[in-house]
C-alpha cells in the first residue's frame, strides 16, 4: 500500500478507491480491509504538502497532513464516519514544486493572534518581544526554576509575521505548521513516558521532533565540519607576512584598519586569493559554524570591486562580531559590512558606550528572518549602511521589519559615510552614534524635518534615478533606472514577446543585487526558467550542453525567486504570497504575468470585470507603496487591428490601470502590418521625470534576448561610464558579467 517514510505522518490515497491508510513507524490500518475515506475524516487533517511518489503506481500520490485531532482518536473518528459518503478526489489537489520557488498551498493565514492562541492552549508560557514571541522551549529539557533556568528554558523564538521558530537552546529550526505538528501530534502519553529519556538525554526533544515533522533544519554539524576546513587553511594574521596583509587591505580600501584590530576579530588571511577571511561563530560557544570571504580589486582611482562568498555556500546566516561585546548590553550599532564592524570597533575604543557591534551576513540585500531572533534582546538597534540611495532604502526597509519603535539610523548626510570611510575623516564615531535619530517620526512633518531628504535627491540624482540597466542602455535614458515603490504597466499584443522581453528586463537588475519575485501564470516556471538561463548565458544551451552545470552554478547565486501559481488564481493568494515574499527575503521587484489570469476565478462570478480589475490595480499599487517594492504588471491590451499602434488607451479596463501606474511600457510590434516591420518599446508614460520614446529590440533566436549584443567596444565603453561602485553596500556580491 505504501512505501516506507520513516519518520514521516502521510496518508496515502489512490486516484479511484479513496482508500486511506497511516504510514509513519509501522503501517496502520482502520480495520481488517481499507475503507473509503469520509468528508468528515478528511475534514480532520489540512494538507500540508506533496511528498513522494509511491513505488509501482501511476496515479497514486502521497500527502503529509497535519492531524487536527490526538492519533488516539483518528480510528475513533473513522469509525464514525463510515456510512459517510466517499470524498471526490478534487477535494486533493498535487502541486508542483521548483528549486528556490515560493509555496502557494491555501495555508491558515498565520497571524500574532493565532499564534498566542496555540501557545496558550498548550499551556506554555510566553513574552511579546518586538519582532518574535519568545517561549518556553518544548525541546529542551526544564530546569529547576532558578532566575538563570528560566531564561535560558525560554529560547524558543516565533516570528510573528511568518511563525518561523528557532530554539537557541537546542538549534531546532522549522515553519509555524511544523511546531504546531510537534505541539498537537505528540500524544501526552508518549511525552509522559519520554521524560525520563529526556531528562537522560537533553538532544531527545529535537530527536522526537525530527522524527515526526519535515524540516528544513539547518545541518549544522555538517555545516561545522565544511567551515571548520575552509577556517583552518586561512592565516591568522600574526603568521601572516605584513606586506601581503598591507596590499590585500589596501585593495579593500581599508588599508587604515590596523592589525591589532583585524586579529582581536578572529579575522584570517586567505593568501592565495588575497583574500580577508571572516568568521561566524556558534551563539553558544567558540565553534566555528560559517566563514564569510571577502576580497577586493581596484579597477580604477578611488573605484573598487568586491567579490564575496561563504561557506556553507547558502541556506546559513550569522552575525559577525558576536564573539565580542557584553553579554548584558542593550544596544546595537548593525553595519552592512564586516570591515565596517573593525572600523567601529577601532573608532570607538576610546569611548565609554556599551554597545555591540555586528555585520548583517547579506548587507543591504537582505535581512534574513533567521537572525531576527539573536537581536530580540536589544532595546536600542542603530543602523549605520552608509550615505547613499541603495543603504538609505535598506534602512528604512529593515527598521520596518526590526520594528521601528527600537531602531534609529545614522543620517544620509555628505559627512556620514559607512563607517569604514568615516574612519578616515578623523571625526569622532562617538558623537555621530549619540546623534542617531529614530525611525519614527510624526504624521506630518515641515520642510525642515525633510530638508536633508530633498538635499539628497538633488545631490544624489544618479541614484535616485535607480539601478541603472546594462542590456538596456536607451531604456537608461528614458527611464532613468529601475526604482523601488513604483507601478509598472507593461503590454503589447499577443504573441509579440512580452514574456521573453519582460524575463531579460527583470534578469538584468536581478544580475545587479535587486531581489526578484516572479509570478508567471501563462508559462510554466522549467520553460521560464528555462528561457531566463538562456538569456543570462547569452548561449544556446541545446548546442552547449557541457557548460550547463557552469551557468546553472552562476545562475542559481541570483536573489531570485518564483511563485508556483500556475493558471487561473486568486488575488489573494498571490497578494499573501507577495507579502510573505516581502517579509522573508526582501523582494525588490514583483513582476506579475498577467492581470488577466486574476480575473475569471469562481470567486470574482457575477462581479463586474472593469470593477474587478480597478481592485487588483488598486491593491498592486498600495502593495508597492507599503512595502517599497517594485511592481510590474503584464496586461494584455484591448483586442484592435494589426495595422494600429498600440496606444495608452489601448490597455484593457478603464483608465485606473494607466492612471496609477508610475511608468506604462508598450511593446510595438510592425511585423504584424508590414513584412520590414520591426519591434520597438514605447514609454507612453514616466512619472519620474516625464521623458518619453522608443528603443529598438533586436531578438535573437538562440538566445532568446532582446538586448543589443555587447561587443568588446561596448563593453570597454560600459566600464567607463559605469563604473563598479567602491562600496560593498552596494552589491555585496560581484557576479561575472555576460
Amino acid at each position: 500500500m505504501c512505501t516506507s517514510l520513516k519518520g514521516q505522518q502521510c496518508i496515502s490515497i489512490t486516484s479511484t478507491s479513496h482508500h486511506v491508510g497511516y504510514c509513519g513507524l509501522r503501517h496502520y490500518r482502520v480495520s481488517q480491509r481499507y475503507q473509503p475515506v469520509s468528508p468528515a475524516f478528511i475534514r480532520t487533517f489540512q494538507c500540508l504538502k506533496p511528498s513522494t511518489r509511491l513505488a509501482n503506481t501511476e496515479e497514486r500520490h502521497c500527502y503529509l497532513f497535519q492531524p487536527r485531532h490526538d492519533l488516539s482518536t483518528f480510528a475513533r473518528d473513522q469509525r464514525n464516519c463510515l456510512q459517510s459518503t466517499p470524498p471526490r478526489t478534487s477535494c486533493l489537489q498535487s502541486v508542483r514544486f521548483y528549486g528556490k520557488a515560493l509555496a502557494t498551498e491555501e495555508y491558515p493565514i498565520v497571524t500574532a493572534t493565532g499564534i498566542r492562541h496555540v501557545l496558550r492552549k498548550h499551556n506554555i508560557p510566553f513574552t511579546t518581544g518586538y519582532t518574535c514571541f519568545v517561549a518556553e522551549s518544548p525541546f529542551v529539557t526544564k530546569r529547576k526554576k532558578t532566575v538563570t533556568a528560566a531564561k535560558k528554558d525560554f529560547s524558543l523564538y516565533i516570528n510573528m509575521t511568518t511563525g518561523y521558530f528557532t530554539c537557541l537552546e537546542s538549534g531546532v529550526t522549522g515553519g509555524w505548521n511544523s511546531l504546531q505538528d510537534y505541539l498537537e501530534v505528540v500524544p501526552k502519553t508518549r511525552a509522559k513516558g519520554a521524560k525520563a529519556k529526556t531528562a537522560a538525554n537533553p538532544d531527545n526533544g529535537r530527536e522526537t521532533f525530527s522524527s515526526i515533522a519535515s524540516l528544513s533544519n539547518v545541518k549544522t554539524q555538517g555545516q561545522s565540519e565544511v567551515a571548520d576546513d575552509a577556517w583552518k587553511r586561512a592565516t591568522p594574521i600574526k603568521e601572516t607576512d605584513t606586506t601581503v596583509l598591507s596590499t590585500i587591505l589596501s585593495n579593500l580600501g581599508a588599508k587604515h584598519l590596523s592589525h591589532d584590530s583585524l586579529d582581536k576579530l578572529n579575522v584570517r588571511v586567505d593568501v592565495e586569493s588575497g583574500s580577508l577571511v571572516f568568521p561566524w561563530f556558534h551563539h553558544h560557544d567558540n565553534r566555528i559554524c560559517g566563514v564569510k570571504t571577502i576580497q577586493g580589486r581596484r579597477t580604477g582611482k578611488n573605484q573598487i570591486e568586491y567579490q564575496e562568498w561563504s561557506v556553507p555556500k547558502c541556506g546559513y546566516y550569522n552575525l559577525f562580531g558576536c564573539q565580542l561585546g557584553s553579554a548584558d548590553t542593550d544596544e546595537v550599532i548593525l553595519t552592512a559590512s564586516e570591515l565596517d564592524v573593525i572600523a567601529l570597533r577601532q573608532g570607538l575604543r576610546n569611548s565609554k558606550r556599551n554597545t555591540m557591534l555586528l555585520a548583517l551576513p547579506k548587507g543591504t540585500a537582505s535581512l534574513p528572518q533567521e537572525i531576527l531572533p539573536f537581536l530580540e534582546k536589544y532595546r536600542k538597534v542603530i543602523l549605520w549602511f552608509g550615505n547613499d540611495m541603495r543603504s538609505w532604502e535598506a534602512s528604512k526597509q529593515f527598521s520596518r521589519k526590526l520594528n521601528t519603535k527600537r531602531c534609529f539610523f545614522i543620517r544620509p548626510k555628505e559627512e556620514h559615510p559607512r563607517p569604514l570611510d568615516f574612519l578616515l575623516l578623523g571625526s569622532s564615531m562617538g558623537q555621530v552614534v549619540s546623534e542617531a535619530q529614530p525611525v519614527n517620526h510624526k504624521s506630518i512633518v515641515s520642510f525642515s524635518e525633510l530638508r536633508e531628504d530633498v538635499h539628497r535627491e538633488l545631490s544624489q540624482a544618479e541614484q535616485v534615478a535607480g539601478v541603472k540597466w546594462k542590456r538596456f542602455p536607451q531604456l537608461n535614458k528614458l527611464l532613468k533606472g529601475f526604482r523601488r515603490g513604483e507601478l509598472t504597466v507593461f503590454t503589447g499584443p499577443t504573441g509579440s514577446g512580452k514574456t521573453t522581453f519582460i524575463s531579460e528586463y527583470s534578469l538584468d537588475s536581478c544580475m545587479q543585487g535587486v531581489n526578484t519575485l516572479w509570478g508567471s501564470f501563462e508559462i510554466q516556471n522549467v520553460r521560464l526558467l528555462k528561457m531566463m538561463l538562456s538569456q543570462f548565458s547569452q548561449l544556446k544551451l541545446e548546442a552547449n550542453l557541457d557548460n550547463f552545470d557552469e551557468w546553472a552554478d552562476r545562475f542559481e547565486a541570483l536573489p531570485l525567486y518564483f511563485m508556483t501559481f500556475y493558471g487561473q488564481q486568486t488575488l489573494k493568494n498571490v497578494t499573501e504570497t507577495m507579502q510573505h515574499a516581502a517579509y522573508v527575503y526582501d523582494i525588490e521587484h514583483v513582476i506579475v504575468d498577467n492581470l488577466q489570469f486574476m480575473m475569471g476565478t469562481d470567486a470574482t462570478i457575477g462581479v463586474d470585470r472593469f470593477r474587478q480589475q480597478d481592485a487588483i490595480i488598486a491593491t498592486f499599487r498600495k502593495f508597492a507603496s507599503a512595502n517599497n517594492c517594485h511592481v510590474t504588471l503584464v496586461i494584455h491590451p484591448r483586442k484592435e487591428e494589426d495595422t494600429n499602434v498600440l496606444q495608452m488607451a489601448s490597455v484593457f479596463g478603464s483608465a485606473k490601470a494607466t492612471q496609477e501606474a508610475d511608468n506604462v511600457m508598450i511593446l510595438q510590434d510592425k511585423r504584424l502590418s508590414t513584412q520590414q516591420g520591426k519591434k520597438f518599446l514605447q514609454i507612453v508614460k514616466n512619472r519620474f521625470d516625464g521623458e518619453l520614446g522608443v528603443m529598438p529590440l533586436s531578438f535573437n533566436k538562440d538566445t532568446l534576448c532582446m538586448s543589443t549584443p555587447r561587443t568588446p567596444r561596448r563593453k570597454k565603453v560600459e566600464l567607463e561610464k559605469q563604473p563598479v561602485e567602491s562600496s560593498l553596500n552596494e552589491d555585496s556580491t560581484v557576479l561575472p558579467l555576460v
